[in-house]
């Protein structure tokens, strides 16, 4: 199975989908690293370990539709049977989801459906909740809001600071995106609504 990798910044979760596909865990290759960005970090990584990349900027194109469809043409081209969002910044448009419909992977830094949006693991921390933690999630048309597929709960500290919340909720990032990639390619992922039944 080829997969795509869509990132913008750093890369962390992108790493850890690279070490897993190395080893055998996750029984599918990284056929192309995505960007929006040229300085993300997350594409020396992908060239670290021999992966091929994309980077297109979002300002030479007219509108997100015109954008996404580029990359579309790209990933048609890789046969790409999973598109893998990790820290990817910008939002898909319609057309976008439609050619991938349940597809496309997210993770996001809070037990949705608490916490949407780019600040998961601030809002959380300043709500005050005791629990909290990452989400593996099919992406839909709305914003942090597609079938879940796995969630990780974290016990929030009471000197707890954003960074070192947020290092935790990485580190079981790490450990369910790779394990939610691996379900699908392994074809044990079932949509029934809005649940995700593992077989």
């Amino acid at each position: 199975m080829n997969i795509a990798v869509l990132c913008s910044g750093n890369g962390s979760n992108l790493q850890a989908i690279i070490d897993k596909t190395a080893d055998g865990y996750i029984p599918a290759k990284i056929a192309v690293v995505v960007s929006d960005n040229k300085t993300a970090f997350a594409l020396k990584r992908a060239e670290k370990a021999g992966i091929e990349t994309l980077v297109l900027n979002p300002k030479d194109f007219a509108s997100r539709e015109a954008f996404d469809k580029e990359i579309i043409k790209d990933l048609r081209k890789r046969k790409i049977e999973l598109v893998v969002l990790a820290g990817y910044m910008r939002l898909l448009s319609d057309h976008f989801i439609k050619e991938y419909g349940n597809r496309i992977m997210n993770i996001h830094p809070s037990l949705l459906p608490s916490f949407k949006g780019t600040h998961g693991v601030r809002d959380a921390l300043e709500y005050g909740v005791k629990v909290t933690g990452p989400t593996v999630h099919f992406v839909d048309e709305k914003l942090d809001h597609g079938p879940i597929i796995l969630q990780k709960a974290i016990d929030v500290k009471d000197d707890d600071t954003e960074e070192g919340l947020l290092e935790r909720v990485h580190k079981e990032e790490h450990k369910i995106y790779p394990e939610a990639i691996k379900l699908f390619a392994e074809g044990r992922l079932k949509i029934n609504g809005r649940r995700v039944v593992i077989k």
